[in-house]
């Protein structure tokens, strides 16, 4: 097992790794809506939580070596079913033409007043 450290500055409270290699895979906790670096919420609308929790997601592949288009999985969470057109055309975007599997949950609150976190799953390595 290997720990990834995507380097955000923030000093997070959460007992958690941003990013777990194992077996082959890297499995992205959830990133939330909020800059790392300072620990602030986004404070714009749905596309820019949707931007900012993608953007948070893409450093950590980085910092993995792991390109986009090695996402298998993603798990996306709103606060509201009504966010979810906004949301997908943002993600669609982010990947382009590479479509990995991916679940809307709609929840409670999430944390910190954001509007998005993502989780993810990528493959190390292709077949």
């Amino acid at each position: 097992m290997k720990f990834i450290d995507p380097g955000f500055k923030g000093t997070n409270p959460g007992h958690y790794s941003a990013a777990v290699v194992s077996h082959g895979m890297l499995y992205v906790s959830g990133q939330l809506s909020i800059n790392p670096d300072t620990r602030e919420p986004c404070t714009g609308g749905i596309r820019e939580h949707a931007a900012l929790a993608l953007d948070n997601l893409d450093r950590i592949l980085k910092a993995a070596g792991v390109r986009r288009d090695q996402v298998v999985f993603c798990r996306v969470y709103t606060p509201s079913n009504e966010y979810w057109g906004a949301i997908n055309e943002v993600y669609r975007d982010f990947f382009g033409e590479h479509k990995p599997g991916r679940v809307v949950v709609s929840t409670t609150p999430l944390h910190f007043g954001c509007l998005v976190e993502i989780e993810a799953i990528a493959e190390l390595n292709e077949e």
